[in-house]
C-alpha cells in the first residue's frame, strides 16, 4: 500500500491523518509527543506506526473515542469555543474516557457529542502529572493571590475582587462544567427533584424541589469538595493535606473528598458546632480542631494553623467549589426544563453562583432569587451595596447561612446575575424545616429549608409561574429538629 492510500484511508477513517491529529495536538493544545499514545490509550510503536502511515486502522474502539473527542478539542480551541485555561481539564477527560467510537463515524455528528460524555472508574490516586512545578508552602490552591504581607497561610479569595473595568472573572464553561459533572458522577449519583402535591397546597404555584439532602453526605456541598480535589490532582498540585473552616457541610465535603483520594484533611469549626456535623467530619477520617467563637474566628485560626503545618488552606468560596457545585444546578435545568424561578439559600455563595453560572451557560432566563437568615444579613447588604459588608455578628440558628465577612467575587457574580436577595425571620426558618418536613417527610437542616422559606415570603410574586427550591442539605441535630417542630 502507498502512503497516498493509507492516508487516504486514514481520512476515510477518522476525518485526518494520525499524523496530522499529533501534529495538531502538539501545536495547538500542547500534547507532547511522547505523550499522545498514553492519551489516546496506544503503545508508542503502534502509534508510530499510524503516524508513519505503515500502519492504517486503529483496532481499540476506546482509543478511537479518544481520538474522537480530541479532534473536537482541536476544533474547539482553534475557534475560540475552549478556552485555553480549560485544556488540561479536557486533555485529563479524554485520558478518563471510555466512550467508544467505531471507525468511519467520526465525521457524524454523534461521534462529535460523544466528546461531551463524563469519564467513567473511580477517583484516581492523588498524585501530580509526571512533569510540572511543585509547590512549597504556604500551599495555595493555582489561581489564587499570595497571603498579605505579615499573615501567611491567610485564606486566599480566587478572584477575591474583580477589576474595576474587566467585571468579574468567569466561574464555569461548558468544559468545565462537563469535567465536573464527569467527577462527581463517580461518586454521587444524581439527586432526584420531585414536585410534592401538599406542599404546593402551601406555595400555591408549581413547585420542583431540588433535594440534595440525597447525597453521600445529605448535602449539596460534596460536589463541590470533589471537584476541587480532583482539580488539584489534574494541576500537578501536591500539598501535604488540606485545611479548612466549616460550620458542618463544607468539611464534610473535604473530609468525603479526602478519603476517596487519600488526602489528609483538618477541618476547624466554632465552638458550639453542630455535635451530628462534629462526628460526621471525624468518621470520614479527618481531623476536628474546635477553635473560635463563630465561622470567622474558626476560618483565621485554620489560616494561621495552614501556615504552621505547611497545608494548603481551602476557601469556602472558590471556582473550583462552584463548578462541582454547578453539576447541581445542571441535572435541576436537564430535570425540569423552562423553570421560572429557582430560590436557593445563601452561605458562603457558591449555591447562588453555581445556579446563575449554569442559567447563563445554558441562555435560560430564569430567575435566581437567593435566601439569607435575617440574622445573618451580610450578603444582602453586601449585594445591595455593590460591594463586601461584612457585620459584627451572624446570631441565627441557621448555621449553613450564618456569614459575617462574604467574598467579594461572590458578592460580584451574585449582584450581576441574582433577581433579588430575600431575608427570612428565625421563625420563619423554623416553620419551614416543619413544613418540608410534613408535606414531603424530608429532614432539612436550617439553611436546608431556607429556599421554602423564601418561596413562602415571595408567594404573591410566583403564582402560576414554574418555580423550584433548593432542598441543599438535611443534617439537623435531634435539639434543633425538636425545636423547629414544636
Amino acid at each position: 500500500m502507498s502512503d497516498d492510500d493509507a492516508r487516504r484511508q486514514q481520512i476515510d477513517l477518522y476525518g485526518d491523518t494520525v499524523a496530522s491529529i499529533a501534529q495538531q495536538a502538539h501545536g495547538i493544545l500542547g500534547v507532547p509527543p511522547g505523550e499522545l499514545a498514553d492519551l489516546i490509550g496506544l503503545s508508542e510503536p503502534m502509534l508510530g506506526a499510524l503516524v508513519s502511515g505503515t500502519r492504517v486502522r486503529i483496532g481499540n474502539q476506546i482509543a478511537i473515542g479518544r481520538l474522537v473527542q480530541l479532534q473536537e478539542l482541536i476544533v474547539n480551541v482553534r475557534n475560540g469555543l475552549t478556552p485555553t485555561g480549560d485544556v488540561s481539564l479536557a486533555l485529563a477527560q479524554i485520558r478518563a474516557s471510555t466512550l467508544p467510537a467505531v471507525p468511519g463515524a467520526v465525521t457524524h455528528p454523534a461521534a462529535h457529542a460523544a466528546a461531551a460524555g463524563p469519564g467513567s472508574g473511580g477517583a484516581a490516586p492523588f498524585a501530580a502529572p509526571r512533569s510540572g512545578p511543585q509547590q512549597t508552602p504556604p500551599y495555595l490552591p493555582p489561581g489564587s493571590p499570595a497571603p498579605a504581607p505579615g499573615s501567611p497561610g491567610a485564606v486566599p479569595a480566587p478572584g477575591a475582587a474583580p477589576s474595576s473595568g474587566g467585571g468579574t472573572p468567569p466561574l464555569l464553561s461548558a468544559t468545565s462544567l462537563g469535567y465536573a459533572r464527569s467527577v462527581v458522577a463517580r461518586h454521587v449519583p444524581t439527586t432526584p427533584t420531585y414536585r410534592w402535591p401538599l406542599l404546593e397546597q402551601l406555595t400555591g404555584t408549581e413547585t420542583w424541589v431540588k433535594h440534595e439532602n440525597h447525597t453521600p453526605i445529605g448535602a449539596f456541598k460534596v460536589r463541590g469538595g470533589l471537584n476541587f480535589v480532583e482539580r488539584l490532582r489534574v494541576s500537578g498540585t501536591r500539598p501535604p493535606g488540606l485545611i479548612s473552616a466549616t460550620r458542618g457541610n463544607h468539611g464534610q465535603s473535604l473530609a468525603f473528598a479526602g478519603r476517596a483520594y487519600g488526602l489528609p484533611i483538618t477541618i476547624v469549626v466554632p465552638e458550639g458546632n453542630s455535635p451530628d456535623k462534629n462526628v460526621a467530619i471525624t468518621a470520614m477520617g479527618a481531623e476536628l480542631i474546635v477553635h473560635g467563637a463563630d465561622f470567622q474566628a474558626a476560618a483565621e485560626h485554620a489560616a494561621a494553623l495552614a501556615a504552621q503545618r505547611n497545608l494548603m488552606m481551602v476557601p469556602p468560596f472558590h471556582p473550583w467549589l462552584v463548578e462541582g457545585v454547578a453539576t447541581a444546578a445542571a441535572e435541576l435545568h436537564e430535570q425540569v426544563p423552562g423553570l421560572d424561578v429557582v430560590y436557593v439559600p445563601v452561605g458562603m455563595g457558591s449555591g447562588i453562583c453555581a445556579q446563575i453560572a449554569v442559567r447563563d451557560l445554558l441562555g435560560a432566563r430564569t430567575e435566581v432569587v437567593g435566601v439569607v437568615a435575617a440574622n445573618a444579613p451580610a450578603y444582602a447588604r453586601s449585594v445591595a451595596a455593590g460591594r463586601p459588608i461584612s457585620t459584627e455578628s451572624a446570631d441565627t440558628f441557621v448555621d449553613g447561612v450564618a456569614c459575617r465577612t462574604p467574598d467579594p467575587h461572590a458578592v460580584a457574580v451574585i449582584r450581576a446575575g441574582a433577581s433579588r436577595i430575600l431575608e427570612v425571620s428565625e421563625e420563619a426558618a423554623a416553620e419551614a424545616m416543619a413544613l418540608m418536613y410534613r408535606t414531603t417527610h424530608n429532614l432539612a437542616e436550617p439553611a436546608g429549608s431556607l429556599a421554602l422559606a423564601g418561596l413562602l415570603a415571595d408567594r404573591a410574586r410566583v403564582g402560576g409561574r414554574r418555580v423550584a427550591i433548593v432542598h441543599t442539605g438535611g443534617n439537623c441535630d435531634h435539639d434543633v429538629l425538636e425545636h423547629a417542630f414544636s
